[in-house]
Formats: structure tokens, sequence, C-alpha cells
């Protein structure tokens, strides 16, 4: 199994940024595909981008589309997410997932979950 841990979140003003880490140990981590979700309070748990195995396939919520950013990089056993011009509704609960097939926007696909990390976007 994989152990995830995120990294990067804070409290930020519109429009600016930040990278977020997913940093994995245990097993090969580019055996997985690799997603972050978010939460915010009083709402569900949703789907904000994912990439493949390989790097070379990547899907974003429309709601982040263009401004948010997921990489990985095999060597280190990290995927990122670059969030820009970063708005106050995306404020919530950031979690990076991994499962050891293809990607997936669904959540409940994915079997191995970090602990999150909170991003706060100010007005």
């Amino acid at each position: 199994q994989v152990q995830l841990v995120e990294s990067g979140g804070g409290l930020v003003q519109a429009g600016d940024s930040l990278r977020l880490s997913c940093a994995a140990s245990g097993r090969i981590f580019s055996d997985y595909s690799v997603g972050w979700f978010r939460q915010a309070p009083g709402k569900e748990r949703e789907f904000v981008a994912t990439i493949t195995q390989s790097g070379g396939d990547t899907l974003y919520a429309e709601s982040v589309k263009g401004r948010f950013t997921i990489s990985r990089d095999s060597a280190k056993n990290a995927v990122y997410l670059e969030m820009n011009s970063l708005k106050p509704e995306d404020t919530a609960v950031y979690y990076c997932a991994a499962r050891e097939r293809s990607y997936s926007v669904s959540a409940n696909l994915y079997r191995y979950w970090g602990q999150g990390t909170q991003v706060t976007v100010s007005s």
C-alpha cells in the first residue's frame, strides 16, 4: 500500500497562488493514478483534478480548469497541484488520493487518502 501526506496549504488572498504537494511513501508511486479532491464546510467532497500513472493525461473540474495544474514527479514520489488565481470559493480542505488503476473523477474509487491540507482564500 501507499501512504500519502499533503502539504502546502495556507491562508491567502483572492488572486494569489499556492502549490500543494502530495508526498508518497510505501510502494512505487508511479504505479498509482492520483487525484486531488476538496471538501468545504457543510459540503460534500468534490473532484478537483487527476493524473494518470505516467503523468501523460490529466482531467480537471470545470470550476478549476485554466487555473489549477496537476503534475507529478516520479523521481520524488510526489504529485503537485499548482493553484493560481485563487477565489474564496476555493476554500476547502484539499486531499490527495491514489488508486492502482486508471485515473477517475470518483472519490469512492480511490483506495488511499492523505489527511488533507487546509486552503483558505480571503476576499
